[in-house]
């Protein structure tokens, strides 16, 4: 439903906190991570408010990151839909122009005999990386196409081609597991057969280049897309909005759909005292967590705990600044079982003076499955925050 024509202006605040990943599931020897996790301050907030389980999609489907967020904003995933490396793109402020095609590229470790032993190269420190990326730039050259690398964090990098005739119709190189060797990259349309050949020719290129590199000696390429026109988030609701995110991607999602992008903090703590110094100029703030994520995609089930833990903490901080609603939740599942996304639902926590109260009063999946939010959509997060800070009129007579 376009919620345009019920937005009606009111004096409140919204705090949306996302723990990247935040989901799991609990198997015959652990609860999920997030029920094992010691969060008093996040208990509190489903003590006091009500809880449930959303769907980032659908049933089954396992979300990419930028489906997820386009969800959680109220922007329907199945109708909006962005590539990693237009996200990418837009984090690291890379303009990207009609007819270029960008691509998330992830630094990568491959064995000898050509399989993938790391998809992330062993989280290579940004020093290293940068050098690596740059040694890239200097080396690649593609016929008739301009190409650019640009290092985003870690073992993570921004690939765009820019020149006459492409199209971002091309297959990931990305298997996404390892023990696998690279995939080539295919033409999903005719008319990307000639893109795709270049992403080869980029592909070997790199590799012959980092051929002495103890880890990071391939690199992996998925989210193949091109420049993208979004409905601004604040035409849509009436909020002056702001993300507080660390990672590249996750401050771009929030470009692309205008919201102001705010400071560079590089931990936790930063992100907060961005959040307070901006408290008084906007009304939707988003803070972005990441480490829930990183922890899930190793398998690391005590660092993901730890991470979630980290997170409770600053809670009443957050609480301190007096939002009129809050909402925590994830953008999809990372069990760490799996080390991977998965399509398993999103535990999901809302406060505020008026949303009423269910029985659930301890914050995981279990608990939320019997909240009073139910099992529902991530799209539908955005209107039930709206009408809790009393921003929607009534529909009809």
């Amino acid at each position: 439903m376009d919620l345009t024509p019920l937005i009606q202006p009111a004096d409140s605040k919204l705090l949306v906190v996302l723990m990247d990943g935040l989901g799991g599931y609990a198997d015959a020897e652990h609860g999920s991570e997030l029920e094992e996790a010691t969060t008093p301050n996040l208990d509190l907030l489903a003590h006091e408010g009500v809880t449930g389980l959303a769907d980032p999609v659908g049933p089954g489907i396992t979300p990419g990151s930028g489906p997820g967020h386009l969800g959680l904003f109220g922007y329907d995933p199945e109708a909006f839909e962005l590539g990693r490396g237009a996200l990418s793109a837009a984090g690291l402020e890379f303009e990207l122009r009609a007819g270029d095609v960008a691509a998330r590229g992830n630094l990568c470790t491959l064995a000898a005999d050509g399989t993938v032993a790391d998809r992330r190269a062993g989280r290579v420190a940004d020093d290293e990386a940068r050098g690596i990326v740059d040694r890239l730039q200097d080396g690649v050259r593609l016929d008739g196409v301009e190409v650019f690398f640009r290092h985003e964090r870690e073992h993570r990098v921004l690939v765009v081609l820019r020149g006459p005739g492409l199209d971002p119709a091309v297959g990931d190189t990305d298997p996404q597991r390892t023990g696998v060797p690279p995939l080539a990259p295919e033409p999903a349309v005719p008319e990307a057969k000639r893109t795709a050949e270049l992403v080869q020719d980029l592909s070997d290129q790199v590799s012959a280049l980092l051929a002495g590199e103890p880890r990071a000696n391939g690199l992996l390429l998925r989210g193949f897309d091109t420049h993208r026109e979004l409905p601004s988030f604040g035409d849509r609701y009436g909020l002056r909005a702001a993300a507080v995110a660390i990672y590249p991607m996750y401050r771009g999602i929030a470009r692309l759909l205008g919201m102001d992008v705010l400071g560079r903090p590089s931990d936790l703590g930063e992100q907060f005292a961005t959040l307070r110094d901006a408290w008084a100029d906007h009304d939707y703030f988003f803070v972005h967590h990441k480490r829930t994520d990183s922890a899930g995609e190793d398998g690391d089930r005590a660092r993901k705990i730890a991470a979630i833990e980290e997170l409770d903490a600053v809670v009443p901080d957050l609480r301190a600044l007096s939002p009129d609603v809050i909402l925590v939740t994830g953008d999809h599942s990372t069990p760490s079982q799996l080390a991977a996304h998965s399509w398993h639902p999103v535990p999901v926590v809302l406060w505020s003076e008026r949303c009423g109260r269910d029985d659930v009063d301890r914050f995981g999946e279990r608990w939320c499955l019997r909240g009073g939010l139910g099992l529902r959509p991530m799209k539908h997060l955005m209107a039930i925050m709206l009408a809790n800070a009393g921003r929607l009129q009534k529909y009809g007579a």
